[in-house]
């Protein structure tokens, strides 16, 4: 298996409570504690706190999202429309699959692919265990799904409530600062060079950095928008086709900086499916 230095391919966890008939909380044993959340001989004050206590953070709950990513399930919401913060993990994919009985064309015919001397069959590689009989253990359910086809990101992301980002609307997230107070050294308004800024620092690249393959889901440097791993990591499939071409945009943890950037997408077949290719989705902007 090549490793980043050897080359590059050509392209390519409080606890729970139940609610009683009297609309009370019953008491619960948590961590070696007896909490009490009732009036079953618990102290009174101690349930009027707790119920002022959410009543202020439910009425309060907008302002905080609102403040500064205007986040919802973990996506972000632009003009328009709303993005995943991050890629698609394998812990979500798996929900998908378990919901669908889907068998993706990699698990259908036993291999991924890696790039190598020129792409290279890898057998038992998939979304499942990306690396195949290297990973000990079911994979990490933080890091990116890859090994997916454009067709099967795209169920993903129709079952998920959403579709594939457009062209237009990667750019738009990935370069352009549309929150009024980034905070991160970010200006709104102002369009970068790179998914993080106007360097490409933080990435995970083909060079020196602390991912020697797939970083997990939010561990690259927070960039434009509040996105994680626009650049890097995985390349990701976008809506854009072009017969039997699909557009990606990206890069990947086996490429440099040059392919992060806007101009640096590109086409590839969309039953292609390899260890360097996921996707993220986006949605109607909530109203």
């Amino acid at each position: 298996m090549l490793t980043k230095s050897e080359g590059l391919p050509d392209q390519d966890r409080a606890p729970r409570v139940r609610i009683a008939r009297a609309g009370m909380l019953e008491p619960r044993y948590t961590e070696g504690h007896r909490a009490f959340l009732g009036p079953r001989g618990e102290r009174p004050c101690m349930t009027m706190f707790r119920r002022a206590a959410l009543l202020i953070l439910l009425l309060t709950a907008p302002c905080l999202v609102t403040a500064q990513d205007r986040v919802v399930n973990d996506r972000v919401v632009l003009s328009g429309f709303a993005i995943d913060r991050t890629e698609v993990t394998i812990g979500r994919f798996r929900e998908f699959a378990l919901a669908t009985g889907l068998t993706t064309q990699a698990e259908r015919a036993g291999h991924g692919y890696e790039y190598g001397a020129g792409w290279e069959r890898r057998p038992g590689w998939s979304w499942r265990r990306p690396f195949g009989a290297a990973d000990t253990a079911e994979a990490d359910a933080r890091a990116p799904a890859v090994h997916l086809s454009w067709s099967e990101a795209r169920d993903f992301c129709a079952w998920a409530g959403g579709r594939l980002p457009t062209r237009a609307e990667w750019q738009e997230a990935a370069y352009r600062e549309r929150r009024e107070t980034p905070g991160d050294g970010f200006a709104a308004g102002k369009t970068y060079p790179y998914p993080v800024g106007d360097s490409p620092d933080g990435m995970n690249l083909s060079g020196a950095d602390p991912w020697p393959r797939h970083a997990a889901a939010g561990a690259t440097k927070r960039g434009v928008n509040g996105l994680h791993e626009m650049g890097g990591n995985a390349w990701e499939w976008l809506a854009d086709r072009q017969g039997d071409n699909a557009l990606t945009a990206g890069g990947s943890w086996w490429y440099g900086p040059q392919q992060t950037r806007t101009e640096g997408m590109q086409w590839k077949a969309a039953d292609f499916y390899a260890v360097y290719v996921g996707f993220r989705c986006a949605y109607a902007a909530p109203r």
